[in-house]
């Protein structure tokens, strides 16, 4: 591995063949960690990261699985950077703020699309596939997912299934038109609920491939506009979910999270999986068949955008 030497900084490490990649102009596609550590369970998370990783180089295109290990911010993960996040332990869920904290300390930490954003952008890295974002939560509008600011200052696309269908989607959408973050929707015209197809709630621009993708986020960048652009993509028809039943099992997770008092960057794991636990697995089949999908149509726009 190589540092990339910032000023008086030496806190992001960059993997060998991601620095190759990012020097040679080839594409590369930032992952996140946090749904190794905190979003599935072991091994189901330790073989969805090998996975998703496969699937972006079979597009062309190198992966950078991002995360905290030691205090540093490394860009790239080997078999044993992976397995450490899969295991669990002690591993800190990360954000933008709390990353002084993890690398002063010298911690791990998995990161999440905000700290995700963040680390790629540093790097130079214009394109990041995740499972869904965060977003205004359900009966609390005030609590407001750090991932959607870093959507309207940081200059990186983010390719996944909607915002997570435990969210008020409205409200997220209300969010990103106010603070200026286009979402289109790749195939579709409706923004997606993550486990399912549809939610009825109309993107601003629908586009049918990478370089239809690419042309928006160039122009965005090129305005001088600033900040980054959501590109939303169907869970597969095959993995869908009915919408009756995740708002089923939605709602019973909501009311056991608030019977516990669960809150803050412990709800999302806590509803995951006791929504996965109330399907039958059914909910964890979908959400990997999201990311895999989410991770190809990235590797696709990011080889756009390098051409």
């Amino acid at each position: 591995m190589t540092l990339l030497k910032k000023p008086a900084q030496d806190w992001l490490v960059l993997k060998a063949e991601v620095e190759e990649a990012l020097k040679a102009g080839r594409p590369v596609v930032a992952l996140e960690s946090t749904l190794i550590a905190h979003g599935l369970p072991f091994p189901t998370n330790l073989e969805t990261a090998h996975r998703l990783e496969e699937v972006i180089r079979a597009e062309g295109a190198t992966p950078a699985t991002i995360a905290v290990l030691g205090g540093r911010l490394r860009i790239g993960l080997d078999n044993a950077g992976l397995e450490r996040l899969a295991r669990g332990g002690n591993i800190r869920k990360v954000s933008r703020r709390d990353l002084p904290i993890v690398v002063a300390q010298g911690g791990d930490g998995a990161t999440t699309v905000a700290a995700t954003m963040w680390i790629a952008a540093q790097a130079g890295i214009k394109v990041f596939a995740t499972g869904g974002i965060g977003g205004v939560h359900r009966g609390q509008p005030f609590d407001v997912s750090a991932d959607l600011p870093e959507l309207a200052r940081t200059p990186v696309a983010v390719v996944c299934a909607g915002a997570k269908s435990i969210l008020d989607l409205p409200l997220t959408l209300e969010w990103l038109e106010t603070w200026g973050v286009p979402v289109l929707g790749y195939g579709t015209d409706e923004f997606p609920a993550f486990y399912t197809r549809s939610s009825g709630l109309p993107v601003d621009a629908r586009v049918d491939s990478p370089q239809a993708a690419a042309e928006i986020i160039r122009a965005r960048w090129d305005l001088g506009l600033g900040g980054g652009v959501l590109i939303v993509a169907p869970v597969p028809a095959e993995a869908e979910l009915p919408a009756e039943v995740m708002e089923m099992a939605i709602a019973q997770a909501l009311a056991a999270a608030e019977e516990q008092g669960i809150r803050g960057k412990a709800i999302t794991p806590f509803l995951l999986a006791r929504i996965a636990e109330i399907t039958g697995g059914d909910s964890l089949q979908a959400n990997v068949a999201l990311l895999e999908n989410n991770a190809a149509i990235a590797a696709r726009i990011a080889g756009a955008l390098a051409a």
